[in-house]
């Protein structure tokens, strides 16, 4: 997949659109004449959200979509008629400016049966590059890292950057994000293409040097260092970030600052990171780090926030073991 026109000003055009949506809906959603689609979305991608209704109402003819001004932080609950619409629905997709990805709403809507993507921070250029793509391939590069991973007590992660950070797995899942959402409580980020567990601990340094909001990506040698005691996020380089979870943690305390998330891309037609963190914590080789809520993906921390770190060149050690990195 080409990542050539990710970030610039070319508008795609009304038939790029249609065919990213027929992708995201078909082949990745599988959505049946006989089911409900909802799509949720907010006023800054009114135009991808109404590609989609209009895409699925050629699908079904139970397609409904909701709009609503995009929330205030990654990771914040929708308002109440958005969560109830998503419980009511069979299939959803939610291309919005602030993800929902790990919000109650959405984990209650697949733990009743619902199926769905989120689409967070979409561009209508990330959206028409990030569905061209061969979701089939990806789950089985998914699926190949999935094996050398799964099982492993505990996860190392170093970079020439100065990262060396260790997270503990314990009993927590692996999750494969591929893309394919065929079964009943299914899940997925839309572009797609990575594997990922929220650790029941973690310490060490991480050190960001590929993309992170707000600041997108990383000028070449700018980096963004945290450090990492117990499971929690305890320096900051970043005052803009620091801040965030400064924001966040006068609501929730100590959770703010929560190692949530590891994650490694599998998607080998991202070449490039573009800036834009949907696309490019799924480039195949990188591993992103997060902070704040993992509560719908496996893990215990209720958090309005969650703030993704991608690692350019990370070597990545299962017990010990550094394992094969797709790319």
């Amino acid at each position: 997949m080409s990542t050539a026109n990710a970030t610039d000003d070319t508008e795609p055009s009304d038939a790029d659109l249609r065919e990213a949506a027929e992708t995201a809906l078909t082949q990745c959603l599988n959505l049946g004449s006989d089911e409900t689609c909802l799509i949720v979305t907010d006023d800054k991608r009114e135009r991808i959200g109404e590609t989609l209704y209009a895409e699925a109402s050629a699908i079904t003819d139970d397609p409904v979509i909701v709009r609503y001004p995009p929330g205030a932080q990654h990771g914040a609950e929708p308002p109440e008629p958005v969560a109830s619409a998503l419980n009511a629905a069979d299939v959803f997709l939610a291309p919005t400016t602030k993800s929902i990805s790990h919000t109650r709403a959405r984990g209650d809507a697949c733990e009743n049966g619902a199926r769905g993507a989120t689409l967070p921070g979409i561009t209508e250029s990330v959206f028409v590059t990030g569905l061209d793509a061969d979701y089939e391939a990806i789950k089985t590069h998914s699926e190949t890292l999935h094996e050398q991973v799964v099982g492993a007590e505990e996860i190392r992660v170093t970079s020439p950057q100065g990262t060396d950070i260790t997270v503990e797995i314990g009993d927590r899942e692996w999750l494969l994000d591929t893309g394919i959402v065929h079964d009943n409580g299914g899940f997925s980020n839309l572009p797609a293409g990575e594997i990922f567990v929220s650790p029941e601990s973690a310490t060490g340094t991480y050190v960001v040097d590929g993309t992170m909001r707000p600041h997108g990506l990383l000028d070449d040698g700018e980096q963004l260092t945290f450090e990492v005691d117990d499971g929690y996020v305890t320096e900051i380089s970043d005052n803009e970030i620091r801040e965030q979870i400064e924001t966040a943690a006068e609501k929730v305390g100590r959770d703010a600052y929560n190692l949530a998330e590891l994650g490694i891309g599998t998607n080998v037609g991202v070449d490039e990171l573009v800036g834009s963190v949907l696309l490019d914590e799924k480039a195949a080789g990188t591993v992103h780090l997060a902070i704040g809520d993992n509560a719908a993906i496996g893990g215990e921390t209720d958090a309005p926030l969650h703030l993704d770190g991608i690692l350019r060149q990370p070597t990545v050690y299962a017990d010990g073991e550094a394992i094969e990195l797709p790319s």
